[in-house]
């Protein structure tokens, strides 16, 4: 039903935050002489594009056919566990940074299918969260990134309700725990901090 490390799929839609967030996971992690290795889940996918010839960064990548973004989720999805189990071994944590769903062309999609959960089995399943209006806010500011399609404060609010949906749909499959972490302006720590805090007791 597991594998031997411990699984936490760590989700927030674009502007939350996450990376930051993560980062500081990290940091902490190595304070609490805790074991682990923090995947995103979107490199492994680019790369994988980038080799097939079908997509160069994450924005083309939501933008791929649907057939052609599932066969790039199982092989991300192998990939991610094989290194996790050489950096690892039989203890530890994986983070793998994702997202529960993603905006494509043809609607909402779910990021952790049954096909990917299957390889993942995760014990842990959070969303990072802020207001709709502050991601708003951080994804204006975000000049690195082309999110002019991803709207408004009630476009993001949208999302992040999908997010929700799907990440219940998929903890649903492992009996994996769902978590809401609140990541709110100018306090990325408190974040971390509860994510290390949830991580020590799965």
């Amino acid at each position: 039903m597991r594998n031997p490390f411990r699984v936490a799929i760590i989700t927030g839609i674009p502007g939350v935050g996450k990376t930051t967030v993560l980062q500081l996971v990290e940091e902490k992690a190595v304070e609490e002489r805790m074991n682990i290795f923090i995947a995103n889940y979107g490199t492994y996918m680019i790369e994988t594009a980038a080799k097939e010839g079908i997509a160069k960064d994450r924005d083309e990548l939501r933008k791929l056919k649907l057939r052609d973004q599932l066969e790039l989720q199982r092989l991300a999805a192998e990939n991610i566990i094989k290194d996790a189990f050489e950096k690892l071994g039989a203890t530890g944590y994986l983070l793998v940074d994702t997202h529960s769903v993603v905006k494509t062309i043809v609607g909402y999609w779910p990021g952790l299918p049954e096909h990917v959960i299957d390889v993942f089995k995760p014990d842990l399943i959070v969303l990072i969260e802020s207001t709709p209006e502050l991601i708003h806010q951080r994804q204006i500011k975000d000049t690195t990134r082309k999110r002019s399609d991803f709207g408004g404060p009630q476009a993001i609010r949208e999302l992040r309700d999908f997010a929700r949906y799907s990440a219940v749909a998929s903890a649903v499959l492992y009996g994996s725990a769902v978590a809401i972490v609140e990541n709110p302006e100018g306090r990325p720590e408190a974040a971390a901090s509860k994510i290390i805090e949830l991580l020590q007791n799965i």
